[in-house]
Order: C-alpha cells, then sequence, then structure tokens
C-alpha cells in the first residue's frame, strides 16, 4: 500500500520543492530558438566553403542545448542528471567524430580496401 504524501508534496520526506521557472524565461530561450531557427535558414543560402558543416553543427548544437538546459529543466536538475546529460553528449561527440574521422581518412589500398568502395 502507498503511503501518503507528506506536506512537501513527496512521500520520500526529503523536502525537495519543484523549481519554478519565470514566464519570461521561457519566452527568452522561446526568441532565442526562433532567432536560431532564421539564422539557420539564413546561412542555407550563404556559401561558407568548407565550414559549411561546421556552422550548421554549431547553430543546432546551440539550439538543443537551449532546449535541454530550460525545457527540459536540466538547468534545474540535480547534479546525477546533469552528469547523465553531459556524459551522453560526450559520448555521442565521440562517436560522430569517429565517423567524421573515417570518413576523411586517407583512402586504403591493398587487401583492406572493399572493391565497392570508391570516394570522390
Amino acid at each position: 500500500m502507498a503511503r501518503p504524501a507528506g506536506p512537501d508534496g513527496h512521500v520520500d520526506g526529503h523536502g525537495h520543492a519543484p523549481h519554478v521557472v519565470p514566464l519570461l524565461t521561457y519566452f527568452l530561450v522561446f526568441g532565442a530558438l526562433m532567432l536560431g531557427t532564421a539564422l539557420t535558414v539564413w546561412v542555407a543560402g550563404q556559401d561558407f566553403g568548407a565550414a559549411n558543416t561546421a556552422v550548421a553543427m554549431a547553430i543546432a548544437v546551440t539550439k538543443a542545448t537551449l532546449v535541454v538546459l530550460f525545457f527540459m529543466h536540466v538547468k534545474y536538475a540535480e547534479r546525477l542528471t546533469q552528469l547523465v546529460v553531459v556524459v551522453a553528449f560526450a559520448f555521442l561527440a565521440l562517436l560522430i567524430l569517429g565517423v567524421v574521422n573515417d570518413y576523411y581518412s586517407p583512402n586504403l589500398e591493398g587487401k583492406l580496401r572493399p572493391a565497392h568502395l570508391t570516394r570522390e
């Protein structure tokens, strides 16, 4: 049988109160995301040469960070939750860097090169 909630609204009795985020914060983050979206559209029409992908990824990572911090409340979460999020993103970055490293590695010669793989 479940125990009744205490005066703080929690069963465990630790006294954790929910964090209330001011409405202005949500509007400011929303405005920043809309600005980021407009910037993304503008950047898509520009030619930055070899930096096209880097610029697009920088904008996307900035927007994703805003969403994770504010809309998913990670900014106000416990340290363990913040650590889990940071480790997850670090692992994602490691995987992306591995793929990029493999893609830009020199062409393999000899027996290791698959017959169907050709790069231009």
